[in-house]
């Protein structure tokens, strides 16, 4: 069967999004994407920012189910299909709109993106010898194959099959994640932990527990040696996840430099720690005993004693993301948390029998967490095997 072939600008409309002016915009505060909420194929809604949109700009700049949102700059191509989790939602200017006319199933298209993202094809459009973007000039040119709608239809349901159990995957996870973190406040924040009506407190703080500075309770940054100068796994900064504790890629490298991190740690980023789900992750891909390298951007906090899942429950709540966003400085956008800051921070250290319930009760939400995320992992490889065939016609559907 043979294919068309035409440039996007003869099968979708596309535009760029508002800039952000605070000076001159004008309107009724909406909220808005910006490049950092546009992951492939999804989109991080975390602390999402308002521009103010007036009544004439709300078609031009708003989303509508279907459109493709696609990234300009930063990592130009990398796009995601709305679907309306949030209402009245805009784009600012680093993002290109994208919605294909009635000869494109939005899903074909966006997986039409996805194997050029793969394959490299849209780094020859890009433009900028620091900073690569993909200006709206370039974009119109990009070449899309497509066969007829009932094809594209069949395809995109067999690659949106796989994507639909990721996304099953990740939202099961969010939930495991967030029944740790209730349990963690249930317990130690508000102090609802079991048998405590029959514990007396005084000055917030039960018996037979203590209150003591971080350090006490949990090693910061604590050293570790690399065996020789051999190839270690090492994670970067864009593999913490904000929304679960799963590193989402490690790679081996050469040498020694950035942080040392075993099984077990908490890595918590120094220059993204929102108050909610700024990036931090719970080490538990490495064998025993084996110690990876990863950014100098990352705390490492480390159990001392408390247990590794306390730590990591511990460096999710407000108050100690809080503290930690308060000791930031440095230059505008480059801003970091000290390490200092948890000198003076209290750590409420509960009884070893206390301590061992809640460690029973988080460490299978944990364990569940990795298999889904290995899961995931596996449904990606599946469905990046199937779509250059798919996508080329090679698999007749």
């Amino acid at each position: 069967m043979k294919w068309t072939k035409k440039p996007l600008a003869e099968v979708a409309d596309f535009c760029l999004g508002k800039m952000l002016d605070d000076k001159k915009n004008r309107g009724e505060p909406l909220p808005y994407l910006a490049n950092v909420n546009v992951r492939w194929g999804e989109f991080d809604l975390e602390n999402l920012r308002e521009m103010r949109f007036e009544y004439d700009e709300m078609d031009r700049y708003g989303l509508k189910y279907g459109d493709i949102v696609m990234c300009e700059g930063g990592e130009p191509g990398r796009c995601a299909i709305w679907k309306e989790p949030v209402p009245g939602m805009m784009i600012q200017k680093a993002l290109h709109r994208i919605r294909p006319h009635s000869c494109l199933d939005h899903r074909f298209l966006f997986y039409s993106f996805f194997h050029k993202g793969k394959i490299g094809s849209f780094g020859p459009l890009f433009t900028g010898a620091t900073i690569k973007h993909l200006p709206r000039e370039k974009l119109a040119k990009i070449e899309i194959e497509f066969p007829p709608p009932e094809i594209q239809r069949r395809i995109a349901d067999i690659l949106s099959a796989y994507d639909d159990l990721i996304e099953n995957n990740r939202r099961r996870m969010a939930l495991l994640e967030e029944e740790a973190r209730q349990l963690y406040r249930d317990w130690f924040v508000r102090l609802r932990f079991p048998g405590h009506e029959h514990v007396p407190i005084n000055n917030g703080v039960p018996k037979g527990w203590e209150h003591v500075p971080t350090p006490e309770a949990v090693h910061v940054n604590p050293p570790s040696q690399l065996s020789d100068d051999a190839e270690h796994w090492f994670v970067e900064m864009a593999d913490l996840p904000t929304g679960n504790m799963v590193i989402q890629r490690a790679v081996k490298r050469e040498g020694r430099s950035g942080s040392k991190f075993k099984n077990g740690d908490t890595l918590f980023a120094r220059i993204t720690p929102c108050l909610e789900n700024g990036k931090t992750a719970f080490v538990d891909f490495l064998e025993d005993g084996e110690v990876a390298r990863g950014s100098t951007e990352f705390i490492v906090l480390r159990s001392k004693r408390l247990t590794p899942e306390f730590v990591y429950c511990l460096a999710r709540t407000y108050a100690f993301r809080e503290n930690a966003i308060k000791s930031m400085v440095g230059s505008s956008g480059r801003q970091r948390v000290q390490e200092s800051c948890f000198d003076k921070f209290l750590v409420l250290v509960p009884p070893t029998t206390i301590l061992g319930v809640f460690t029973e009760c988080v460490r299978p939400i944990f364990t569940q967490t990795r298999v889904l995320h290995a899961m995931s992992r596996k449904l990606g490889a599946a469905r990046d095997l199937l779509l250059p065939r798919l996508m080329s016609g090679e698999i007749a559907v």
